[in-house]
């Protein structure tokens, strides 16, 4: 029975596949494989829902019966971060910011650029003059006219706002850069904290099993004599408290399940241990702070708000200068009185801007950003401190988790072997039971702490990468499209119009739903 309903579902996920076919033939397959597998890796919801749910699970239960089954895919940490590099939406959203800094730049460089306007009035007059003339009685002034304004010399302040433009846009990718080294670094300290307490509770459910047994044996003897109900006890307590770290450590593993998904997009599967990237990290300290020095984002960041400090200075004090444009304009007015029809005029104005005196307010603020421009020099130096403090932090925990790595694993083999002794030496009589359940609670203790080592150690190495300001998707090879901040800046450096925004990758501004009434909204890629 179970295997026809079986082959009944089959053949309805066969007869939906024909049916997807020839509602899609005419779409191109290679983006419908895309929003496919772009749904897939965002848990979108697919319709119609209910049948594929339903469906879907129909069709799991029949391919296990009939194991025709694929093996778990094992997921490694590169294609984790690959993951979170894609689909994070706190790196999405700083990218978003970086494309709107670009804008900046087009809305600077609009200062080299003409304004052009044009105007259309209609109205109705009456004229009553004392004696009466011919002008006397009722017109309707009616006309139409266009002017341009064309800048010729603004006192240097266009070409020093676009150079003030365009160092806050690399200021701001470099703020990108550092948004992409914390997401990175937080998918690597979650993968490890799901390898790590897989491990763990494996470990303690081994340990729970042991102790199971270790309570049994303990009864059966108590029955003929051969223990007290002292070693019954210490055996119950020995389990009970094993059942409490087994169920600790369930929490701890689900509760880094949860984080993993939140930072990387999916929930873990099939993780293993990756080791540390040896091959990406300096040989010495100092190497790391040097590195750090000239390329952490922060470290660049601050360098290039110091030029967006300088160029402001310019800009501000350029205003003192004069401004020179070139003014043209064409008018046509209708019925204006009782003696004209119309009444053509064209201009084309030289005019020339003379600042004499503004105030004060013009020097104040030239005196304002000069001082700013100090301030953001001084925090050259801070940041430079701050980040070499913190390749001093993280080297100094990767040396201390080599060095515990290999201590973990001295104790480890030490205390197997321990154990392996004193459960021979209770077998005739010169350890008691309560110094086997102690060498086991050892062994356990000195084998979740390498675990725990195992995953400093990675951890702490990819620290060294982020706080030298390396930890990003093309250096360590994490990711096969690397995002590409330049793309829409140098799109929009020179657009002279249109609204329509196009994203890094070539996708097009699309609107799906609203946030607010749609719990399972999200942007399609």
């Amino acid at each position: 029975m179970l295997e026809r309903l079986c082959a009944e579902r089959m053949q309805e996920w066969v007869a939906l596949g024909v049916v997807m076919r020839l509602a899609m033939n005419k779409k191109n397959e290679q983006q419908r494989a895309s929003i496919l597998a772009d749904r897939s890796a965002r848990r979108l919801p697919w319709s119609p829902s209910g049948w594929l749910q339903h469906s879907a699970v129909g069709l799991s239960v029949c391919l296990a019966i009939t194991t025709i089954s694929a093996p778990v895919t094992a997921e490694s940490l590169k294609e984790a971060l690959s993951a979170a590099y894609a689909y994070n939406p706190r790196l999405d959203a700083q990218r978003a910011f970086k494309r709107a800094t670009d804008e900046e730049v087009a809305r600077a460089m609009s200062g080299y650029r003409p304004t052009i306007q044009g105007n259309a009035d209609i109205g109705i007059e009456r004229t009553d003059q004392r004696p009466s003339t011919l002008l006397d009685g009722v017109t309707k002034p009616r006309g139409y006219g266009i002017q341009a304004v064309q800048p010729l010399f603004s006192g240097f302040r266009t070409y020093n706002a676009v150079n003030e433009a365009e160092a806050n846009v690399r200021a701001e990718k470099e703020v990108l850069r550092d948004v992409e080294r914390s997401v990175l670094l937080q998918a690597v300290t979650a993968y490890m904290d799901v390898v790590r307490d897989q491990e763990l509770v494996r470990l303690n459910e081994n340990n729970v099993n042991v102790l199971s047994r270790e309570l049994r044996a303990a009864q059966d003897r108590f029955s003929v004599g051969e223990v007290t109900r002292t070693d019954v006890a210490q055996a119950e307590a020995r389990r009970a408290d094993a059942v409490s770290r087994l169920d600790a450590a369930r929490a701890n593993l689900r509760t880094s399940r949860g984080a993993y998904q939140l930072v990387i997009g999916h929930q873990p599967s099939g993780l293993r241990w990756p080791g540390p990237p040896n091959e990406l990290l300096p040989r010495t300290q100092q190497e790391a702070i040097s590195v750090s020095n000239h390329e952490d984002p922060l470290v660049v960041a601050a360098l290039f708000r110091e030029q967006v400090a300088k160029y402001q200075i310019e800009r501000i004090r350029g205003e003192l200068l004069p401004t020179v444009q070139l003014e043209a304009g064409y008018n046509d007015r209708f019925g204006s009185s009782k003696l004209t029809d119309e009444v053509e005029s064209t201009s084309l104005v030289g005019r020339a801007i003379i600042p004499i005196y503004e105030g004060g307010e013009v020097y104040a603020r030239v005196r304002q950003a000069k001082q700013n421009h100090i301030g953001v020099l001084q925090q050259i130096q801070q940041v430079r401190t701050e980040q070499a403090q913190n390749v001093v932090a993280a080297w100094s925990q990767l040396e201390a988790a080599r060095a515990q790595l290999e201590s973990d694993r001295v104790a480890v083999e030490s205390n197997r072997v321990a154990l392996q002794g004193v459960r021979e030496e209770e077998k005739v009589g010169q350890r008691t039971l309560l110094d086997v359940l102690n060498a086991e609670l050892e062994y356990l203790n000195s084998q979740v702490n390498l675990e725990t080592t195992r995953r400093n150690l990675v951890v702490a190495a990819y620290a060294v990468l982020s706080s030298m300001g390396r930890l990003d998707a093309e250096w360590i090879g994490a990711a096969a499209y690397v995002y590409d901040p330049d793309v829409n800046y140098q799109e929009v450096r020179r657009k002279w119009i249109g609204l329509s925004i196009t994203y890094g990758d070539g996708r097009t501004e699309t609107f799906e739903a609203d946030p607010g009434t749609d719990a399972s909204w999200a942007p399609v890629k």
